[in-house]
């Protein structure tokens, strides 16, 4: 995914100008994947949504002595974003694969079939059975299972999340905090700390 341009950046500003165009732009670039990302199926969108973050994340690393505390928490509420949406990813990139190892052992499997029937004119139903990957096959099955149910399970977080940080206001107090950095920059004090993404655990 190819980053938004910054314009407008001087060499020879102040470095907290130049910081501040570039988290607006990175913010700006993240909040424009939303609502398209809350569709599941938007597969290669929630990619690019993780790249975002990860872009943002990184300049309010180096942002955050310029912007104060509230660059630390904004830095850590995108990383757990980040970090949400690539566990996703990782579904996203192995369900796939252990669908296509299943439909390659199937296929053995339905030749192997097939073969026991030589020349007759039907295939009784216990030649289907006992198959040369049989056992692989139902592994496979129970693996994509796992896969899509996480996958599912995970995404639900990923809404959640993405729902508090919009209640909460990220955006706007992101960009207030870079705006009135030369007041705030030594303040120790996050009026309302950011909710983590909903735990999974019973």
């Amino acid at each position: 995914m190819k980053s938004r341009r910054v314009t407008g950046l001087d060499r020879d500003g102040e470095l907290g100008d130049q910081l501040e165009r570039i988290v607006r732009v990175r913010t700006e670039e993240l909040f424009a994947f939303m609502p398209r990302a809350a569709d599941p199926d938007e597969v290669a969108h929630l990619h690019d949504m993780r790249i975002a973050a990860k872009r943002l994340r990184y300049i309010l690393e180096i942002a955050e002595e310029s912007f104060g505390h509230y660059a630390a928490t904004a830095s850590k509420r995108t990383k757990e974003l980040q970090d949400l949406l690539g566990e996703i990813h990782d579904c996203d990139v192995t369900l796939p694969r252990v669908l296509d190892l299943a439909a390659r052992a199937r296929a053995e499997d339905v030749a192997a079939a097939r073969g026991k029937a030589g020349d007759s004119e039907d295939l009784p139903p216990r030649a289907a059975s006992g198959g040369p990957n049989a056992q692989a096959y139902r592994g496979l099955a129970a693996l994509a299972t796992y896969h899509q149910a996480r996958r599912e399970l995970l995404f639900d977080r990923f809404v959640a999340f993405w729902e508090s940080l919009q209640r909460e206001g990220m955006r706007a107090r992101l960009e207030y905090a870079a705006a009135e950095r030369s007041h705030d920059a030594d303040a120790d004090v996050d009026p309302a700390p950011l909710a983590s993404p909903p735990s999974t655990t019973p």
